[in-house]
């Protein structure tokens, strides 16, 4: 069966059938988590780095943040039999699509460096990935084989 995330959403399964896809992801990056034993995973869409900046937007959707979507994703994956270890971790995302030359605010770029601050901490390394750049991507995870997916521009390939 196949999951859609939405901006600021997550799921995790341990359904070996099942699909879990993204689109449009522009600035906001995909994480994708795999346990290949277990054969649990999950995908979380975050749209900005810091919950410090909307605490209020935080406490009502914590998904929408790097600092608090990706710890909430890894405790979700955790509670279904997936292990620290274990984990292949898979990212894109984090383009700055139509905005100009200077983009002062750098969201794609500041949610990468928060979310490889966050791993690096927890001594969680990222597996494989596709960030930066001018494309949205669509990104898709197979629980079965922990294959990630990815779309850009009509064209699809493995990361």
């Amino acid at each position: 069966m196949n999951h859609i995330v939405g901006v600021a959403d997550m799921k995790v399964s341990c359904d070996p059938a099942d699909t879990i896809v993204t689109h449009a992801l522009g600035s906001c990056l995909g994480i994708a988590v795999h346990d290949p034993v277990a054969k649990v995973g999950g995908l979380l869409h975050v749209m900005l780095p810091l919950s410090t900046t909307d605490k209020q937007k935080a406490e009502k959707n914590p998904l929408m943040f790097v600092d608090t979507g990706v710890p909430e994703l890894f405790r979700q994956t955790y509670a279904k039999g997936a292990v620290k270890g274990r984990i292949v971790v898979k990212v894109a995302g984090g383009a700055n699509i139509g905005r100009a030359e200077n983009d002062r605010f750098q969201i794609g770029k500041r949610n990468h460096v928060i979310l490889k601050k966050i791993l690096w901490r927890n001594g969680v390394i990222i597996d494989g990935e596709d960030t930066g750049g001018d494309s949205a991507r669509t990104m898709r995870l197979n629980i079965g084989t922990g294959c990630v997916e990815l779309s850009v521009n009509g064209n699809t390939n493995k990361l």
